[in-house]
């Protein structure tokens, strides 16, 4: 049986692991929204988040350590693709994320490229001890948006293997990822799958962020349909109110 995480706000963020949030799901507008869904009315249950980055970062760890409350300690490199589904209840909506393991080896980088299209988030996964690793998010994350809209993305960049990190190192490279997850404009976050240490708190914000994405989309389609429909009774109320004049019969 699948479990069910409650979400009843927003995660509140540890300025010493993760770079200032952008969003919050306590708004007044997107609570109203989810009392009209809890209503049966509004649709917006799933969100696609797809997981990038160098071969043997811990990709799959981040997501098992997440969703199966297990460290897989014997490495397996990830074939084409993978993915996992975890059920959350958002302030009483019930709402999914699918998490899409991406392989990163080479071989696997065609496959694994066609799942990236329609994603609602993604997360650009280095390890912590690998400078290298960190110098390669930014290729991972330009193939990852070649399909995707920039402006409807959410962007997390992950540091992971933190409980493996010397402190001076660890300094060292967390200053140049914090850089960088400014300049791509995504949130960054230091993990470790192994001890659990920011897991939960990351993975609540991912929900977080991309169901109040979900909710605001959903809701400006809402307004887009009403617009049209108004539209389209003020021009028929118009035709109403002025007939064309009719031709006299002719006897």
């Amino acid at each position: 049986m699948m479990r069910s995480s409650t979400v009843s706000n927003a995660v509140v963020l540890n300025k010493t692991t993760c770079s200032p949030p952008s969003h919050s799901v306590r708004s007044v507008l997107v609570q109203a929204v989810c009392q009209v869904q809890r209503a049966g009315t509004l649709s917006f249950n799933i969100a696609k988040v797809i997981v990038v980055g160098d071969v043997a970062v811990g990709k799959t760890c981040l997501i098992s350590s997440f969703c199966k409350r297990d460290f897989e300690k014997n490495y397996k490199a990830t074939i084409g693709v993978d993915f996992e589904m975890e059920r959350f209840e958002v302030l009483g909506v019930p709402f999914s994320l699918q998490l899409w393991d991406t392989a990163g080896q080479e071989r696997f980088k065609c496959i694994a490229s066609t799942y990236y299209r329609g994603a609602q988030a993604i997360i650009v996964v280095f390890d912590l001890s690998s400078v290298s690793s960190l110098a390669h998010a930014r290729q991972w994350l330009e193939d990852a948006m070649r399909d995707n809209d920039p402006s409807s993305v959410l962007l997390f960049l992950v540091g992971t293997k933190k409980d493996l990190s010397a402190p001076d190192q660890l300094a060292h490279i967390e200053q140049e990822a914090m850089r960088l997850s400014e300049e791509i404009k995504a949130e960054y976050w230091a993990v470790s799958a192994k001890s659990g240490d920011g897991i939960r708190d990351f993975f609540f914000r991912v929900a977080s962020l991309t169901f109040e994405a979900n909710v605001l989309s959903e809701l400006e389609k809402q307004e887009s349909r009403n617009f049209g429909d108004i539209i389209r009774i003020t021009d028929s109320t118009e035709a109403n109110h002025n007939p064309a004049k009719r031709k006299p019969n002719c006897c």
